[in-house]
């Protein structure tokens, strides 16, 4: 019975990706292992915590609330995007490319 992949965010995808490009032994190892799939739901689910976890922390730090979403959306999908953009950096760096 052929295993179905399971259903991966951006982070388990950009992992595999990684992997297959740049980590080829590795790859190949967890593959023929069967143990692929499970190491990749492992990364994808630690990224997105971690993503979710300083997603909140810097928007909370830096101000970014609910109250100025209803005041100035403009400036709030700013702020939010400028976040989102450092705290892929950091899951990136810290996670992905380790």
């Amino acid at each position: 019975m052929i295993e179905e992949p399971p259903t991966l965010s951006k982070y388990g995808r950009m992992r595999e990706r990684y992997l297959k490009e740049h980590r080829k032994i590795l790859y190949f190892n967890l593959l023929t292992s069967g143990k692929l799939n499970e190491h990749l739901v492992e990364i994808d689910t630690s990224a997105c915590n971690m993503a979710e976890y300083l997603t909140k922390e810097m928007a909370k730090r830096q101000g970014v609330t609910e109250q100025l979403k209803a005041t100035d959306i403009m400036k709030w999908v700013g702020m939010m995007n400028n976040i989102r953009a450092c705290v892929d950096e950091i899951v990136l760096n810290d996670i992905m490319y380790s």
